[in-house]
């Protein structure tokens, strides 16, 4: 009888797939990770958390997260340069721990990629409403927000979160083929607009407005950065670009750590004036940013924001819609869903799973409040890194990776994988109940599908 641990023939794999150039550097590894990390993020984040969770301590909750991030990055490191598969952290598990693990962890990645949409989706929202109202158009309330939305009475339906979702899916059913040229355009817009917003506010920031620092207590830092954490989402990019990079060994770690480090420092300045410009208590909104602006009566530069804003969630939002389809084709191809859902068209596009993405992202992004969608994210992205955190150490004595040497090794091993491991635990505690509730029902409906389907379909048979 098959077994729930069986694992994927990574070395059979590898001699079917094609090894990349090495074309990219240090510096084209920084820009990739600055511009998918840079996104929704940084312009819905800060408000919340300074709101609910940590006040005008917000910036150490960016300072946490980004701890966190630097140590599950390492990990991801070495097992991309190891085994530079399709799947991310759900072809590694399948690779170390067996199939009922990846699967668990690669229907937790498409909440990540799911709710990551959604999310992106209502912030692009909220900041499209802004920019309207500057030329005097308004939509119905009941058509302004989901049900439950903080500072947003009578909302029933987000109705142009749920169009852009589907707009961006229609475009990646053409195909997407994103270039490092475009890829560096954009990073430098978003991060001119960013430091705009910083350059204009810090002359409204007053102290009082610091105290007290930090009004929901120490605890308040631990959960605010199991939110934070959702700011930082898109680094393992980087790290799975390692078949891709010259002397990864060196230029990883660079790419890696510098982005994040960039990241940490252009969030600590947004949070940091944002809650010194405007009290934290009126920060509890989709977009805090431009709201924040309104609120100081900087009109102008609010549209300047919301439309860089935009452009930077435009794009965001077309690679998590991306990476989802990509991962239900990779699950697909190896048995565990349906054929069908890899079966790609003139285009190279996986047209089903492209739909399932698109219109499951649109009717969350329309209908939940954006506080609950954020924590959806992170639980599903904490459980794979902390999966692929303490997978390192299977990994180096898996009899199934048996030859493979890596170009990147995580250093201060076993240590720093246990620790970033931890780490990640740590911030899925801190996150709400509702958030573990939510996720337990997506696991059980998950689980349903695996043994109903998955189990007897799969390819390691």
């Amino acid at each position: 009888m098959p077994s729930l641990f069986r694992k994927k023939d990574i070395v059979n794999d590898l001699l079917h797939e094609q090894t990349l150039n090495r074309t990219l550097g240090a510096k084209d590894l920084i820009i990739m990770g600055v511009g998918v990390i840079v996104g929704s993020g940084i312009f819905i984040t800060p408000g919340i958390i300074a709101a609910n969770y940590a006040g005008p301590g917000v910036i150490l909750t960016y300072l946490l997260a980004a701890l966190v991030c630097i140590g599950a990055a390492f990990c991801y490191s070495e097992f991309s340069s190891t085994i530079p598969l399709a799947g991310s952290a759900y072809t590694y598990s399948y690779s170390v721990y067996g199939e009922i693990v990846a699967w668990i962890v690669g229907w937790s990645l498409i909440s990540e990629y799911l709710f990551a949409a959604s999310s992106t989706a209502v912030s692009w929202s909220a900041y499209f409403r802004n920019l309207l109202a500057g030329f005097g158009i308004n939509l119905p309330k009941a058509l302004q927000s989901a049900p439950g939305t903080a500072g947003n009475t009578g909302g029933r339906f987000d109705l142009i979160a749920f169009i852009i979702v589907l707009i961006a899916t229609v475009l990646l059913l053409q195909g997407l083929n994103e270039s490092m040229k475009v890829n560096t355009i954009m990073v430098y817009v978003k991060i001119f607009v960013i430091l705009l917003f910083v350059a204009v506010t810090i002359f409204y920031v007053k102290p009082k407005n610091y105290n007290p620092f930090l009004p929901f207590g120490v605890g308040g830092i631990g959960r605010g950065a199991a939110v934070a954490f959702y700011a930082f989402l898109g680094f393992d990019v980087v790290s799975s670009a390692s078949e891709e990079v010259k002397n990864p060994k060196r230029n990883m770690p660079i790419g890696i750590i510098a982005s994040l480090l960039i990241v940490a420092v252009l969030y600590g300045l947004v949070s940091l004036v944002l809650v010194g410009a405007v009290n934290y208590k009126q920060l509890n909104v989709a977009d805090p940013v431009s709201h924040a602006l309104n609120l100081l009566n900087l009109n102008w530069i609010s549209g300047i924001v919301s439309l860089g804003a935009i452009m930077g969630m435009t794009t965001v939002l077309l690679v998590v819609i991306y990476g989802g389809t990509r991962l239900i084709f990779s699950l697909s191809r190896d048995g565990l869903l349906p054929k069908k859902f890899n079966h790609l068209s003139k285009q190279g596009v996986p047209v089903s799973s492209t739909f399932l993405v698109g219109l499951v992202a649109a009717t969350v992004a329309a209908v939940v409040p954006i506080d609950k969608i954020t924590e959806l994210v992170n639980i599903g992205t904490l459980l794979a890194f902390s999966v692929t955190s303490v997978g390192v150490i299977f990994l180096r004595h898996s009899k199934n990776t048996k030859g493979l040497k890596p170009a990147f090794k995580v250093p201060f091993y076993p240590v720093f994988p246990l620790i970033s491991f931890a780490a990640c635990v740590y911030l899925m505690t801190q996150l709400q109940s509702f958030t573990w509730k939510m996720y337990a029902i997506w696991t059980a409906v998950g689980l349903v599908i695996y043994f109903g389907y998955s189990f007897r379909h799969s390819n390691e048979k």
